[in-house]
């Protein structure tokens, strides 16, 4: 279906602990639009369907399918751990795909389970992880710690989480997230509390987004191993709570490398529509 005035584009609406998305499957091919404006039309929320990113699905050579990652703003991301989630339950939904299965990112290749609506996704291994450094953000001196889950995530750890006034996330989140020092990709940012062992809590500031969503599954995982590696949390598997729900996160400890990094959550399908092009 090429883009033409009055044609429909069907599609799902889910979501992964609140971490929201408009899925769209295109393994045909037949719709060809701008994936990009479309995105950062059909997420505004009020006047539009509203969500957290657009995922389409298309036909992949080396899995069971290809996932595309589109952002609020129209940018396309490499990965998104809710996102992927959300991907594997609408495959096993529509048939195309079994309870287990591979889908390709622009992160990486991306292993997941699904069983009922609890679903797993093995993520790409984390790289460029960062001891901690110093920002400075209005004025103070400000420590975190780095990683890329797939995608860049700064870790800030405080006290009182649950408690942080969410124009403060937002102002916090978003002078870091364009600090010079993470030019010119720019980071995403987790604020982390320790509550216990195996448990964490979690707001984090989305790059894309531009603003905090209800969960962040790259976000969960990037700050559950900075946790255990620099903040002795503990061994995983790792309770991460975010304003959405708890997600679980698992690994592999290999020195100073990590391995076989699950994230595992609930998906719910919320609704099914057509757009209008």
């Amino acid at each position: 279906m090429t883009e033409k005035r009055n044609r429909f584009i069907e599609f799902s609406k889910m979501s992964g602990h609140g971490n929201d998305f408009i899925v769209i499957d295109n393994r045909s091919e037949d719709i060809i639009t701008n994936w990009s404006e479309r995105a950062s039309v059909w997420c505004k929320r009020r006047i539009s369907v509203g969500a957290d990113g657009l995922l389409i699905i298309e036909s992949c050579s080396v899995g069971d399918f290809r996932l595309r990652i589109f952002q609020t703003d129209g940018s396309e991301a490499e990965m998104c751990g809710n996102g992927a989630r959300c991907a594997a339950a609408f495959a096993v939904k529509k048939g195309f795909a079994k309870s287990r299965m591979v889908m390709e990112t622009m992160a990486g290749m991306v292993g997941s389970f699904v069983k009922d609506e609890m679903v797993a996704i093995q993520l790409t291994d984390p790289t460029s992880l960062e001891d901690k450094d110093f920002l400075d953000i209005d004025g103070m001196r400000t420590p975190y710690y780095f990683i890329n889950s797939g995608v860049p995530h700064t870790i800030i750890f405080r006290d009182g989480v649950a408690e942080m006034p969410a124009d403060e996330v937002a102002k916090t989140g978003c002078a870091v997230r364009f600090h010079p020092a993470f030019e010119p990709a720019g980071t995403n940012v987790d604020f982390v509390e320790i509550i216990e062992p195996g448990r964490i809590r979690v707001r984090t500031y989305e790059r894309g987004v531009e603003e905090e969503t209800l969960a962040c599954g790259t976000g969960a995982v990037a700050s559950a191993i900075i946790s255990s590696r620099f903040m002795s949390v503990g061994e995983p598997p790792i309770r991460v709570e975010m304003l959405g729900g708890t997600l679980t996160v698992d690994f592999k400890n290999k020195g100073n490398s990590f391995e076989e990094v699950w994230l595992k959550g609930k998906v719910e399908f919320v609704y099914e529509g057509r757009i209008t092009i």
